[in-house]
């Protein structure tokens, strides 16, 4: 006779569970997470010794291994494969690990299903694409649509994650594509897919088959609205990498960005524009994000980002206009919103600008998301240029950070700063004066002695920076 199931609350946050129902998880803290689940009662069974052992089904399916040296662990330097994306490549940590498990984050329409099927398409040896979304024909649909057809892709419409497992032992692929993750299920776990249970233990399923056949597993992963990947948070605990897709599902680019990377670095981000094709690889985004920019208007600085080891010019933009309400507004959109009113806070004291009541709106155009303090200095003089109606020079980039005494601080990397601007043709560069020692020559080379075509000045404080500005 069965064992009557028994009632736990799992946290979706963090995994743990619970006999009873709390309103805030006693471990992390996070308010209503808590989810029902069944679990059935299983019977151990006593093993030699006196020792509480598993059930029979894990007994069954269990395989041990003897402890080996590490030194005669038999080793070669694996060489990473390449996906035929160069931008994925690159936040890889330059290709794909065998044995490796990469999960894919991003909001729904983001491109995820997408770059999947164009990955499946370009790898060299064949692939497993199973699919627990879409049908058959519908994959076929969206293969055709981006050219993607390849006689080394195979489709598997299944949820049941033994009979994936029965696949990939009849097939061998090279490698194998999980779309998605929340869709698994295993049977011997009673609860629904997507469940903290079954998701959970999909997750380390799939891993425990990539590190036996050393086949590299990629996992779509849905994220949940506050844009983490729903789901226990040990899934990202359990693969080797995590990638998410940024980006606004209405623009046209997208973001690709490293949060875990056992075998690489996490500064790398790969940037795609979605097409009628699908996503391609942006080689110049630089002149992507500045290619509509207005001439000759207030409130538009062009600023230098470090996004990973890559180095970006966009343009940060400011309006300002004049209110009667006691409280007026101040929005961001890919600016921290914090770090917005610090910023506005110091030009009203130490530049004496009567901000108080003015709404101030700031946007980074092209749907990027720029969290470093390089971009205070840039931000600060769009609403200074806005306010006082005076644009800034359409040839200049502005990079610094600012103190809450109005001072500019020195920033990282200001030399590919400066070598990315000079590449696209600006003549005049504003950076903090303590970046100076970093410039190799004089005259604002920042190649090694090479004579520079752009001007570079360094500034001290608010004060001198809006004057060489405006």
């Amino acid at each position: 006779m069965p064992s009557k199931p028994e009632t736990h609350f799992f946290c979706q946050s963090c995994g743990n569970d619970y006999p009873r129902w709390y309103g805030q998880c006693p471990a992390c803290g996070d308010w209503n997470s808590l989810v029902e689940e069944k679990i059935p009662i299983t019977k151990f069974q006593i093993l030699p010794g006196g020792r509480q052992g598993s059930n029979k089904f894990q007994i069954q399916n269990y395989q041990t291994q003897k402890p080996i040296s590490i030194d005669k662990i038999d080793y070669k330097a694996e060489e990473k494969f390449s996906t035929g994306i160069a931008e994925v490549d690159r936040v890889l940590g330059g290709g794909v690990v065998p044995g490796s498990v990469v999960l894919f984050g991003g909001d729904p329409g983001i491109g995820k299903s997408t770059l999947m099927l164009q990955i499946a398409c370009l790898l060299k040896n064949s692939v497993l694409y199973v699919s627990g979304e879409e049908s058959a024909k519908q994959i076929r649909m969206r293969a055709e649509r981006l050219g993607a057809l390849s006689k080394t892709l195979n489709v598997l419409p299944e949820t049941s994650l033994f009979a994936i497992e029965k696949a990939v032992e009849e097939l061998k692929p090279g490698y194998l594509i999980i779309d998605s993750i929340q869709t698994m299920y295993r049977e011997d776990i009673p609860a629904a897919p997507g469940s903290v249970s079954q998701v959970r233990e999909c997750a380390a399923y799939l891993t425990r088959i990539a590190k036996t056949t050393h086949i590299p597993i990629f996992i779509v992963g849905h994220v949940t609205k506050e844009g983490s990947i729903a789901g226990p948070k040990i899934l990202e605990h359990i693969v080797d990498t995590v990638l998410y897709f940024e980006g606004d599902s209405h623009k046209q680019f997208r973001i690709l960005r490293g949060v875990k990377n056992r075998f690489g670095s996490l500064n790398e981000v790969g940037i795609f524009e979605m097409k009628e094709a699908g996503l391609v690889p942006v080689s110049n985004p630089s002149e992507m994000f500045l290619s509509e920019r207005p001439e000759g208007q207030s409130g538009s600085v062009i600023t230098a980002v470090i996004e990973g080891t890559r180095p970006l010019l966009l343009e940060i933009q400011a309006l300002t206009s004049r209110t009667n309400l006691a409280m007026p507004r101040r929005a961001t959109v890919g600016i921290d919103y914090n770090r917005a009113a610090i910023i506005i806070a110091v030009l009203e004291r130490r530049l004496d600008l009567k901000l108080g009541s003015e709404d101030i709106y700031i946007n980074v155009a092209g749907g990027i998301k720029v969290d470093e303090p390089a971009a205070d200095l840039p931000m600060a003089l769009a609403i200074a240029s806005c306010y006082k109606n005076k644009p800034i020079d359409q040839k200049t980039v502005l990079v610094g950070e600012i103190g809450l005494a109005g001072e500019i601080r020195a920033v990282d990397q200001i030399e590919a700063r400066i070598s990315e601007a000079e590449k696209l043709g600006f003549k005049n560069i504003i950076i903090p004066k303590g970046n100076l020692k970093q410039i190799s020559a004089k005259g604002g080379s920042a190649s090694g002695g090479k004579k520079s075509k752009i001007e570079v000045l360094a500034v001290s404080n608010l004060s001198d920076a809006l004057k060489a500005s405006l």
